[in-house]
């Protein structure tokens, strides 16, 4: 009777929640979306009918059309690319450089530790998103500049994350035990220290992520950090602003895939992240 119990739980906790399955469906139509782009729009982005003008809903244009006449589902398709690919870069530019230099840090300790900790004080206690316009003002606002600058002030989170779950690594035997039979400090951290922080380092990816998609949406609602006339979702926000009562979808649609974005990746990484964490205490 016991090992059927145990079977069971097994078997459920090998489910995947519906709300999980959901997540990776929005997901996956996202990066459908990012990746055919122009091959899947019903209509050129950019081609305008001033004639036409802003229309809500039809046969012809499921979303209507903006006050330029432009087909809203085709520019939404079109600026998914932009409003997703920039914030990915930023989550996955700060892993490398943040995980990594905490990784290293929190591992060996001692000055190089104490030096990247009040580097990251410092960044940490700046408003991001103020520097970011005061910056992006300053050098120029350019899609990839955007995306350096967020990641430069999403790495000190990185840092403190990761440094902090390391040296509790560190303080446990097994690292004893791997020094006594003589593997290299490198070896240590990548075959062992590594895939005990895994579920952490992908909720840094995945928080960054978030919070880089949020910023380049407000980025560009301020217009910073994109082309003018470029489709972007925080773009099409703040224009359809203006024309929500004759068309709303111009301003409900990026909202929405803004707000779906944002929750899928969440719900699919609170679930992935407890799922390694739980694999990793069996193990």
């Amino acid at each position: 009777m016991t090992a059927l119990t145990d079977r069971e739980k097994s078997r459920q906790g090998s489910r995947i929640p519906i709300t999980v399955v959901i997540a990776l469906v929005i997901l996956g139509v996202m990066v459908f979306a990012a990746v055919a782009g122009r091959l899947i729009s019903p209509y050129d982005p950019y081609t305008q009918d001033l004639l036409r003008g802003v229309t809500g809903s039809d046969r012809t244009h499921w979303l209507g059309t903006d006050d330029m006449g432009r087909d809203v589902l085709s520019r939404l398709i079109d600026g998914t690319g932009r409003s997703v690919l920039g914030p990915l870069c930023v989550a996955m530019g700060t892993v490398i450089a943040g995980a990594s230099a905490g990784l290293v840090a929190g591992y060996n300790g001692g000055a190089l530790d104490n030096v990247l900790n009040r580097f990251a004080d410092l960044v940490y206690a700046l408003p991001a998103l103020l520097v970011a316009i005061v910056l992006l003002g300053i050098l120029g606002g350019s899609y990839w500049l955007t995306v350096a600058i967020l990641v430069f002030l999403s790495v000190p989170s990185a840092i403190r994350i990761v440094g902090s779950v390391t040296r509790v690594q560190v303080r446990l035997p097994y690292i004893d035990s791997a020094k006594t039979l003589g593997l290299t400090d490198s070896r240590i951290i990548i075959r062992h220290v590594l895939p005990n922080i895994a579920p952490t380092v992908l909720a840094v990816f995945l928080l960054d992520f978030v919070g880089a998609l949020v910023a380049f949406s407000s980025l560009s609602f301020l217009g910073i950090g994109i082309a003018p006339g470029a489709a972007d979702w925080g773009s099409m926000l703040s224009q359809g602003q203006s024309m929500i009562s004759e068309n709303p979808w111009v301003a409900v649609a990026p909202a929405a895939c803004l707000i779906l974005t944002g929750s899928a990746a969440t719900i699919f990484g609170d679930w992935f992240f407890k799922r390694l964490s739980d694999s990793g205490e069996r193990k």
